[in-house]
């Protein structure tokens, strides 16, 4: 029997690729070196009591009852999926949630909680070997299917796998990249981002306009970007239509241009950060999910020697990653950011993948 056990899983960072995996477009993401952590020790009760630390709130969870069909808390839902899983909770704990990545930021501080506590179910609760592949599958089954999230699979799929990835959504193919990243300054908005609302609107619009170029040009595959005339599609399309073709598009080839980068023996960091800076720019011009405190943020970020800075995350809100290859900078850019009070600024560094130590 596990006495004590804890599940550790890190927060995510989306370099490449922002509102693309729920257009089964490719994405590139890593992890940071912030986490969340779910610390259980045996109980000798059929309850599983939650003390969620940095939100100050108490649950639990009897065992032996049921998850209601209609259930909505990302933990219960959680324990109705695994049982397809042949996981089933027969031993109560004391459970402490904790956290030191920002809420509601972008930073995929849910994704992480829903890694870890899948994790730690699998481990106390079955002899299975829980790979990358299976706890990246269970989470998003957990978080997006059963939730009906508007989101894709770059969450769950970064944060269980812990490293950098390409992520082909088409397939679910992951590849992983060692390269050592410079730092990542980490800004944290005081806006909370819209996510479900924000990530709703800008799905429709995009698939909608695919959709219309689909049926206009029967040739048409976004997978290929040699199959199609960009500005003869874009001609097809209302105005009002065609930011989210010309976004979905541009950020798609963005990502293939990081990807033959991320594939060389060596990293080219100016290189990425001129794409990503790209990046940005649909989502800031095209795509309109920045807010005046993020826009305010890149500017200082870019005025004091950023490498590049760019939005993470749905948008409306949350927070930007900043790239700096020089720990001066890094500091500084982390200073001026404090300076016109943001919620949270920070240096990060590569994080690694989610953890289990038992007895510890």
């Amino acid at each position: 029997m596990i006495n004590k056990i804890i599940s550790k899983a890190p927060a995510r960072v989306c370099l490449f690729g922002d509102h693309q995996d729920y257009l089964n477009l490719p994405i590139i993401a890593t992890t940071i070196n912030r986490n969340i952590e779910v610390k259980a020790k045996h109980n000798n009760t059929r309850y599983l009591n939650i003390y969620k630390k940095d939100l100050s709130e108490h649950d639990y969870i009897n065992i032996d009852k049921d998850v209601d069909e209609n259930e909505t808390d990302l933990l219960k839902v959680a324990l109705k999926v695994l049982q397809d899983y042949s996981c089933f909770p027969d031993k109560g704990y004391d459970i402490v949630i904790s956290s030191n990545i920002p809420i509601n930021s972008g930073l995929s501080s849910s994704s992480a909680l829903v890694v870890a506590w899948v994790n730690f179910l699998l481990a106390t609760f079955t002899n299975k070997k829980v790979t990358s592949e299976i706890l990246s599958e269970i989470s998003y089954r957990v978080e997006v299917t059963e939730m009906g999230g508007s989101g894709g699979k770059m969450d769950q799929y970064t944060i269980s796998y812990g490293e950098t990835i390409f992520l082909d959504t088409l397939n679910d193919k992951v590849t992983t990249y060692d390269h050592e990243l410079c730092d990542m300054i980490i800004g944290v908005s005081n806006q909370v981002k819209n996510t479900q609302g924000l990530l709703k609107k800008l799905k429709t619009n995009a698939l909608l306009s695919i959709d219309l170029i689909s049926k206009k040009f029967p040739k048409f595959n976004i997978h290929e970007t040699s199959s199609f005339d960009l500005e003869k599609c874009l001609s097809e399309l209302d105005k009002n239509i065609q930011p989210y073709f010309r976004a979905a598009i541009g950020n798609h080839r963005i990502t293939l241009n990081a990807q033959k980068e991320f594939n060389q023996p060596s990293l080219n960091i100016k290189t990425i950060s001129r794409l990503m800076n790209e990046h940005h720019d649909f989502l800031k011009n095209d795509l309109k999910i920045t807010i005046p405190e993020i826009d305010k943020m890149i500017d200082i970020a870019n005025q004091n020697g950023s490498l590049a800075s760019k939005i993470v995350g749905s948008g409306g809100g949350g927070s930007i990653v900043c790239l700096s290859n020089d720990e001066n900078i890094s500091h500084n850019i982390v200073k001026e950011f404090k300076k016109i009070g943001v919620k949270e600024a920070f240096i990060a560094n590569k994080g690694t993948g989610p953890k289990i130590l038992i007895n510890e």
